[in-house]
């Protein structure tokens, strides 16, 4: 067993560690959280040029030409989702803070680690990596016009377009194109190809070290908000529920194949927490504790992953010879 093999089957062991180990030092040295924030930025860069060399760009052409899958995407992240994150969050309490936080990492479909778990489930991660452009670019014009509408004008108007902008072409187009480039390279040098080979070895060292990054810079916020913070797991974790339920649904109803139908799933349900929290830390002040809410969903998240990379492919969207078909009642039901 090689070494990329070995990491992927105990992922969440590296990934408990590196959170562990954050939260030691965010105790311990809660002085330090300013120093790791500096890094937040540059290891989102790193994971997401790994992460999109999983994927060959020269297999994408295929995936892009599946419209009923991208349309599938887009209608369950934004049409669906918000409907959901709408009736959840009316059990939140009325603070614009912990609400802002919130609606902004629920309303922003993953774009990064969802592959992995979308390939460790056995779905179809082409899929899922040929609709990441049009789910970002989506999300960052749609998401001011869904804070208006859940939270008003002027909660709306502390989201500058900006950062937004800027999060798009530092966070994801270079490392996106950087990542196209790598596999040019590749296809044509020995040595591109050994460099592509060994940098298969990072995508779960890389989200262990942003998780590390993350919670270390992000822990010391919350020390006198624990109260605030703990009433948003609740919601999260509904959320972790139904979204995987009604992905199961719309498969269904599509009569998608198996690879497609896990990979709606969790295109659904995964959140895109990590690209989010650098929009959330330049929120203004007053608006502290938004990025704390935004990594407390990481950790749910993340914990919910384990579960649903078993239950999908063993319950929800099973291996099957045909199309995902929704469950029938006997006669006697």
């Amino acid at each position: 067993m090689d070494v990329g093999t070995r990491l992927r089957r105990n992922q969440v062991a590296v990934y408990a560690v590196a959170v562990a180990a954050a939260i030691w030092l965010g105790v311990a040295r809660p002085d330090a959280a300013a120093s790791f924030e500096r890094f937040i930025d540059p290891a989102l860069v790193v994971l997401l040029y790994v992460t999109f060399l999983e994927i060959p760009f020269v297999r994408l052409r295929r995936a892009f030409a599946n419209g009923r899958f991208l349309a599938a995407a887009l209608g369950m992240n934004f049409l669906v989702v918000p409907a959901v994150v709408w009736a959840l969050t009316r059990f939140l309490p009325a603070d614009p803070v912990v609400l802002v936080g919130a609606f902004m990492v629920l309303l922003t479909p993953c774009i990064d680690y969802v592959i992995t778990f979308t390939e460790l489930a056995g779905g179809d991660a082409e899929q899922v990596t040929a609709t990441t452009p049009a789910l970002m670019l989506v999300q960052l014009l749609l998401l001011p016009a869904y804070l208006w509408l859940f939270m008003g004008r002027r909660v709306a108007a502390v989201i500058e377009p900006e950062p937004f902008v800027e999060a798009f072409l530092f966070i994801i187009a270079l490392p996106l194109t950087l990542a196209w480039a790598t596999e040019a390279w590749a296809e044509r040098s020995a040595t591109g190809d050994r460099w592509q080979g060994r940098m298969g070895l990072l995508p779960v060292p890389m989200l262990g070290a942003t998780l590390f990054v993350v919670v270390a810079s992000q822990l010391p916020r919350v020390r006198d908000s624990t109260g605030q913070i703990a009433a948003v797991v609740p919601v999260y974790a509904a959320f972790l529920v139904i979204l995987p339920l009604l992905g199961r649904v719309a498969a269904g109803l599509l009569r998608m194949d198996v690879g497609e139908g896990r990979a709606l799933v969790f295109t659904s349900v995964t959140r895109n927490s990590l690209v989010v929290l650098p929009l959330a830390l330049a929120l203004p002040a007053g608006y502290e504790l938004a990025p704390a809410v935004v990594v407390t969903q990481t950790l749910v998240e993340l914990t919910g992953m384990v579960v649903l990379t078993r239950v999908v492919p063993a319950w929800l969207v099973p291996d099957a010879p045909g199309p995902v078909s929704l469950p029938r009642l006997s006669k006697g039901e």
